[in-house]
């Protein structure tokens, strides 16, 4: 199928790796004609984490209206839709199917090509929704299911430098959340209960890996469940006012990992632009120890509506795919551990 001649090409992205179900349209891969959300946290916190099986249900129950929203919106009809979008992974393969099926059906009705898009293509493709960073940059990919480490040569060219080795960032701060009483989710909780707090109250452990861009934060996760249960233990629980302390001392051994070696990888392959991307580039810490760290490097960071899972950033990743007629048949099927494509050389 070939792509269309025309000024202003709408693409309908939806996204539905793991508990929002989203649908936006975006033209020409920067202008966003619409964004609709629909969260799933209030159901999960009960959980305390994402349960797969009723994410996925909901999935199902929230795609169709979604994506009815998302035109109504955009003042669009079925019919002015150039290409459908859809997150293909890495997720939770059930939240996956649901997204990729319902976006083949859709593209296949319309007779409309149809772009497959790995998710950390969509976060990193965000940053592009409201800054212009040039190529080549290194990017830090973070959030609740994935941490990692990508250089970016130019478009659609992705060398992953490393990834975590367990725990990703953002899970690791819903379990310490949990631990500590705070709730679901984790990160915005963290960052709102370590303000006021001592970053060195606690000497948490930071690992570094040497020699390697990976991650690991288990040992971390740890040595705080170790920390709490050891004051359990001698009847001695830790106090109201102590939590702010470990809030920040845990979040500081989390940010300070994520920074350094990000900084780190992008003055390897010289470059002065960094791009952060993912739910915990939010965080406002880790945007302050790139600004401390290095202050001679351009940081590219999304507003926070599209640091979390978005459709506008599936969208917009498309449109780079658009414009070399990437697209995808209807074998297409969800990958959970879908590898994050690398142009050869």
């Amino acid at each position: 199928m070939e792509k269309i001649s025309k000024e202003k090409i709408y693409i309908l992205g939806i996204e539905s790796s793991c508990d929002e179900t989203a649908a936006a349209i975006v033209a020409n891969g920067r202008e966003v004609c619409s964004g609709v959300i629909a969260s799933q946290i209030a159901i999960h916190q009960p959980y305390g984490g994402v349960v797969p099986e009723i994410a996925s249900r909901c999935h199902l129950e929230a795609i169709a209206p979604v994506v009815d929203q998302a035109l109504k919106e955009a003042d669009l009809t079925f019919a002015q839709i150039d290409a459908v979008a859809v997150s293909s992974g890495p997720g939770l393969v059930g939240a996956l199917l649901v997204g990729v099926s319902y976006a083949k059906a859709l593209a296949q009705a319309l007779n409309i090509p149809l772009i497959a898009v790995h998710h950390w293509q969509g976060h990193m493709a965000a940053v592009f929704l409201e800054h212009n960073p040039s190529y080549p940059f290194v990017a830090l990919v973070v959030s609740g299911s994935h941490t990692g480490i990508v250089f970016v040569e130019e478009k659609n060219d992705y060398l992953l430098l490393g990834s975590s080795r367990d725990d990703a960032a953002g899970e690791a701060f819903d379990k310490i959340a949990r631990a500590l009483g705070l709730g679901y989710p984790g990160g915005p909780l963290m960052e709102k209960a370590a303000l006021g707090g001592d970053i060195n109250y606690f000497p948490f452990p930071r690992a570094w890996l040497k020699g390697s861009y990976d991650f690991s934060f288990s040992g971390l996760k740890s040595a705080v469940w170790n920390y709490l249960n050891q004051r359990k233990m001698k009847n001695d629980p830790v106090r109201e006012e102590e939590i702010p302390h470990l809030a920040a001392s845990t979040q500081e051994a989390i940010v300070e990992v994520l920074a350094n070696k990000t900084i780190e990888a992008a003055r390897e392959y010289g470059v002065k632009n960094i791009v952060l991307a993912g739910g915990v580039a939010a965080n406002r810490r880790l945007r302050e120890l790139f600004a401390l760290y290095a202050p001679e490097m351009n940081l590219y960071a999304p507003s926070l509506v599209y640091c979390t899972d978005n459709a506008a950033m599936i969208a917009s990743a498309a449109y780079d795919k658009w414009l070399e007629a990437d697209f995808a048949d209807l074998s297409l099927n969800a990958d959970p551990r879908q590898n994050l494509y690398c142009d050869p050389k």
